[in-house]
C-alpha cells in the first residue's frame, strides 16, 4: 500500500508539473505576440506620424479631412508614448511604476481606440459628401475654426472622459501594485456591462454601414472608370478610404466581438485575460494607417498597381 500511494503521489506531481509548464508556454506565447504587436505599433506609428507630419506642416489650408489627419498624428502620438511601459510591464513581467501611471497607460488605449474611431467617421463622412457633391468642398477659411473644432473634441475627452476613468477606473476591487492592466473586476458592475454593450453594438453597426457605403462608391467609381482605373485621382482617393475601414474591421472589430464575450464569462478571468489582451493589442496596430495612407498616396505604390494591372489585363 505505501508503494501504490507513493506511486499515485508521483503520478500526481507529474501531473502538475506538466500542467504548469503548459501554462508557462501559453503565457509566454501570448506575451511573444503582445511584445509583437505593441514594437510594430511603435516602430511602424513612430514613421507614420513623423512623415505625416512633415506633409501637414506644407499645407496652406485645413480642410476638415485634413484636421482630422492632423488629430490622428495627435492620438497616435499620445498612445505611443505610452507603449514603452507597456513594453516594460510585458518583457519583465512586473509593473514597477506608480497605479496611477498605470491606470493612464491601460486608459490611454481605450481613449486612443474610440477618439481614432471617431475621426475616421469624421474623415469618412467628410470625403463621402464630396464624392457626392452635397459639399463642393468643405473647409475652414480660417486655421481658428480648425483649432476650435479640434479643441471640442479634445475638451470633451479631457472633461468628461479622463475624469471618469481616473476617479472610477479600478475602484472596485483591490488590485496588486506590481501587476497592471488587470482590472476586470469593473466588469461585474451591471452599468459597466451596459455601457460596454451598448458601445459593442454601435462599433459593429457603424462599421457595416461605413463598409456597405464604401463598397457601394467603389463600385459606382469602378463603372465609371472601367478603361483607366488606376490613372484617376478620384479612385486612389476611394482606397485611402477603404484603408481606414480596414483598420476598423481588422484592429477594432475583433477585440469588440470578443469583448461581448468577455463580459459574459469575467468570472473565467484567468483562463480569458491573456486572450483580451491581444485582442486589445490590435488596435493599437491602427497607429499604422497613417504610413498605409502614405503609401497608397506615392507615385511608386501606384505604378506598380498600374504595371500589374496591365499585365492581367493582357493575360
Amino acid at each position: 500500500c505505501p508503494r501504490y500511494s507513493n506511486m499515485y503521489k508521483e503520478d500526481f506531481r507529474n501531473m502538475t508539473e506538466e500542467n504548469g509548464n503548459s501554462s508557462d508556454s501559453s503565457s509566454a506565447f501570448m506575451s511573444a505576440i503582445l511584445i509583437t504587436s505593441y514594437s510594430v505599433a511603435f516602430v511602424g506609428g513612430g514613421i507614420g506620424s513623423i512623415t505625416m507630419s512633415f506633409v501637414l506642416v506644407k499645407m496652406n489650408t485645413l480642410s476638415v479631412t485634413t484636421t482630422a489627419i492632423i488629430n490622428l498624428v495627435v492620438v497616435h502620438s499620445l498612445l505611443l508614448f505610452t507603449v514603452p511601459f507597456r513594453l516594460h510591464y510585458y518583457v519583465n513581467k512586473k509593473w514597477i511604476f506608480k497605479m496611477t501611471l498605470c491606470k493612464m497607460v491601460s486608459a490611454m488605449v481605450h481613449i486612443h481606440m474610440y477618439l481614432t474611431f471617431l475621426f475616421y467617421v469624421i474623415t469618412l463622412v467628410i470625403r463621402w459628401l464630396i464624392f457626392f457633391q452635397w459639399k463642393d468642398k468643405v473647409e475652414f477659411y480660417r486655421k481658428l475654426h480648425a483649432i476650435a473644432a479640434s479643441a471640442a473634441v479634445w475638451v470633451f475627452v479631457m472633461v468628461f472622459v479622463v475624469p471618469v476613468l481616473f476617479f472610477e477606473y479600478g475602484r472596485s476591487g483591490s488590485y496588486n501594485d506590481t501587476t497592471c492592466f488587470k482590472f476586470h473586476k469593473e466588469l461585474q458592475k451591471e452599468s459597466v456591462k451596459a455601457l460596454n454593450y451598448t458601445i459593442i453594438v454601435s462599433v459593429a453597426c457603424i462599421t457595416c454601414v461605413l463598409l456597405g457605403l464604401q463598397v457601394f462608391i467603389l463600385v459606382k467609381v469602378a463603372r465609371r472608370l472601367s478603361t483607366s482605373l488606376c490613372s484617376h485621382q478620384e479612385f486612389w482617393a476611394q482606397v485611402k478610404n477603404l484603408i481606414f475601414i480596414c483598420v476598423i474591421i481588422i484592429c477594432f472589430l475583433p477585440y469588440h466581438l470578443f469583448r461581448a464575450y468577455y463580459i459574459q464569462h469575467v468570472d473565467d478571468f484567468d483562463e480569458l485575460e491573456s486572450y483580451n489582451e491581444v485582442f486589445l493589442s490590435l488596435t493599437a496596430l491602427s497607429c499604422l494607417d497613417l504610413l498605409s495612407f502614405m503609401l497608397s498616396g506615392s507615385r511608386l505604390f501606384k505604378q506598380k498597381v498600374g504595371m500589374l494591372r496591365s499585365r492581367l489585363s493582357c493575360c
